[in-house]
């Protein structure tokens, strides 16, 4: 950092990833596990993804994009959970960036799932 405007300039861009994480049970809460499995697994470009898309695509009235631990099932890592006020969870599973960017796309923007990446309960032995 050289100067104060350069410092201004990483702040105003950091308040608006801020907005990306705000609570609000109005809008649709996207949530991406970032413990350890998730980490090792690919969760970081996935979140990366998923918040620069919905920045970017101007979404964070509707959208907020979150992190959590561990969600326990490791072995479908990254997850990605999205939940929508008024309708059932959907958890999508070995997740990669270019997977995030078709969700947002399909399913965040279009409102329709993308079934071949969901968890189903055939999926759960």
């Amino acid at each position: 950092m050289k100067s104060l405007e350069e410092l201004k300039a990483i702040r105003e861009k950091m308040q608006g990833q801020l907005g990306l994480r705000a609570e609000d049970h109005n809008h649709i809460r996207v949530v991406v596990g970032m413990a350890t499995c998730g980490i090792a697994s690919g969760a970081r470009p996935v979140l990366t993804t998923l918040s620069n898309l919905v920045q970017e695509k101007n979404l964070t009235d509707k959208i907020s994009v979150t992190q959590t631990g561990c969600i326990g099932l490791c072995q479908y890592e990254p997850i990605v959970e999205v939940m929508a006020p008024g309708q059932p969870k959907v958890t999508y599973i070995k997740m990669n960036a270019e997977k995030a960017a078709e969700v947002v796309e399909r399913h965040l923007i279009g409102g329709h799932i993308v079934d071949e990446y969901t968890l189903n309960s055939a999926d759960i032995k």
